[in-house]
């Protein structure tokens, strides 16, 4: 969707490592495109690996199924990173949680856990993490650009002026509650100029 995060978390020492966690701001050409966004996000990931920036994982786990799995493996290979081992955790038939499908991109055949594995329940979490994790970034980089993009809209109102409103305000929905009169008592903002944007933001 729009402004769309892939997520990177981290699950090391027996418990998630959250100050290791990384997001993806997926380009715009790959939104909407679940596997070009996976590629591009862990092809990016995987170069800082191979830079010796992050070390490389014991287990790569991917949100997805055998599609999915497929792509990782081949960025992995691409990347030159061969002996890492991968899985995919799928939503099985139904959808529902303790249904999982376990994929591996070089096995044919699909691994089903018992719901009350603990196994099942630790690739739950981390699924869980990276989704709770990459719709956090997800809302706050659409709500950052929503707020700037209806002020950056509006003619005459550049970075500056942009500022001082949000600023004075105390943010976009305060720009929107204010009169005319309100909005032309920031300094740098005419009357004219106030008439604008009340104008453009009702």
């Amino acid at each position: 969707g729009e402004r769309a995060v892939a997520s990177c978390v981290i699950f090391d020492r027996l418990a998630m490592q959250s100050s290791e966690y990384r997001r993806f701001n997926v380009t715009p050409e790959q939104v909407g495109d679940d596997y070009a966004a996976l590629r591009e996000a862990l092809a990016r990931r995987c170069a800082r690996i191979v830079s010796g920036e992050y070390p490389a994982p014991d287990l790569l786990v991917i949100d997805g199924g055998k599609g999915q799995a497929a792509v990782a493996a081949n960025v992995l290979e691409e990347q030159g990173m061969h002996g890492v081992p991968l899985i995919g955790i799928a939503k099985g038939p139904e959808r529902k949680a303790g249904q999982e499908d376990i994929v591996s991109p070089h096995r044919d055949d699909v691994l089903n856990l018992p719901a009350d594995h603990p196994g099942l329940h630790l690739l739950q979490q981390i699924r869980d993490e990276a989704h709770r994790f990459a719709i956090q970034g997800h809302r706050a980089r659409r709500g950052k650009a929503r707020t700037t993009s209806s002020l950056q809209d509006i003619a005459g109102i550049g970075g500056e002026r942009r500022k001082a409103l949000l600023a004075h305000f105390g943010g976009l929905r305060g720009v929107q509650a204010a009169s005319v009169e309100d909005i032309a008592r920031v300094p740098g903002i005419s009357r004219a100029l106030a008439e604008r944007i009340f104008a453009d933001l009702h």
